[in-house]
């Protein structure tokens, strides 16, 4: 779908975000020009200090801008009341959730709150929304627990269908997977990306799981000190060397060729790999760790061909063939003929 043809949720013209002080306004980024459809998930990316934590806050109206404005439908935020404001966005912080001593069904059931009035009285309808919204982050067999007995990944998933049950059309997360394992960070990612695809949902988080944001996000949004943010989908900016701009530091560089972030390990001696793709990956990764460069083939130098994880060949300039049984072994092999840069 083209741009012209996305539905957008909200966007920003010339904003400034920061802070009132003292002595006068602390700018953390100017002239920023964001744009958030409906059906995607943006990630937002950024070193601890870019000021993404800021630049939530001033989309979700918490603190105002310094400059410019953040246009929701065809209004500015400051001309939306509180009420209205909820039933538009859902917003999910990252502290954890202190509400131990009250029910998964009640937490959730909060999301109604902009549409039951002053006393709260849910009806028919409210309860139906929110066992959907149990229903759709798959913890509805939770619903009577309190929330002191969830872990940090199921808490999560209820504070997500608390946003749900708001039946908001923008969904902000300031970093949802800061305190989860790893199987959890990646469980709430596609939890995400599912609910903008198939709910139509615009959400944005901010994270620092680069990994993540890559394969999951539809678009990126990096902010820097000193850089101003840019826009764009993971591969796009992958390719023109945005992403290693950002994140490469010294000793630490942006692979484009797997979209890490890699120890800048002192290589030398290139090494040509061929075969199997799932077998090169892994010994070309053994490489690097062990100081040498993989490559294409080499004329007249050291060559691995990949059948299978327990058969590989190491052929060396003057055609003798070496047989390793593992990437371990390949690597005590190659050690025999070359020595790496220390």
């Amino acid at each position: 779908m083209s741009k012209a043809n996305k539905h957008i949720a909200f966007k920003t013209n010339e904003l400034t975000i920061g802070y009132h002080t003292n002595k006068g306004n602390k700018i953390v980024h100017s002239n920023v020009n964001l744009t958030l459809y409906s059906g995607e998930v943006t990630c937002l990316l950024g070193l601890n200090g870019a000021g993404k934590s800021t630049l939530l806050r001033t989309l979700c109206g918490f603190q105002p801008p310094l400059k410019g404005n953040v246009m929701l439908r065809d209004k500015t935020l400051a001309e939306y009341s509180q009420s209205e404001f909820a039933r538009e966005v859902g917003v999910v912080l990252t502290e954890k959730t202190n509400a131990g001593g009250i029910s998964v069904y009640e937490l959730v059931s909060f999301g109604r709150h902009p549409y039951t009035g002053f006393f709260g009285t849910l009806q028919d309808k409210d309860h139906r929304i929110i066992e959907e919204s149990l229903h759709a982050v798959g913890i509805y067999h939770k619903r009577d627990n309190y929330v002191s007995e969830l872990s940090d990944g199921e808490r999560q998933k209820v504070m997500i269908a608390k946003v749900l049950a708001q039946e908001c059309p923008i969904i902000v997360l300031d970093e949802p997977t800061a305190f989860l394992d790893v199987t959890s960070r990646i469980e709430t990612m596609v939890l995400l990306r599912k609910l903008a695809h198939q709910q139509n949902k615009a959400i944005v988080l901010s994270t620092h799981d680069i990994d993540s944001a890559i394969q999951m996000a539809d678009n990126l949004w990096l902010l820097s000190k000193e850089k101003e943010v840019k826009c764009g989908a993971p591969e796009d900016l992958i390719l023109d060397g945005t992403i290693g701009e950002f994140f490469s530091k010294e000793n630490i560089i942006f692979d484009k060729s797997t979209g890490k972030l890699n120890a800048a390990i002192p290589c030398s001696y290139p090494i040509g790999i061929e075969g199997d793709f799932q077998t090169s990956y892994w010994v070309g990764n053994a490489l690097v760790r062990n100081g040498f460069t993989p490559s294409s083939r080499q004329e007249n130098g050291y060559n691995i061909t990949c059948i299978a994880p327990n058969n590989i060949e190491l052929v060396t300039p003057d055609n003798k063939t070496k047989k390793a049984t593992s990437v371990a072994h390949l690597c005590e092999i190659i050690k025999d003929f070359i020595q790496p840069l220390a």
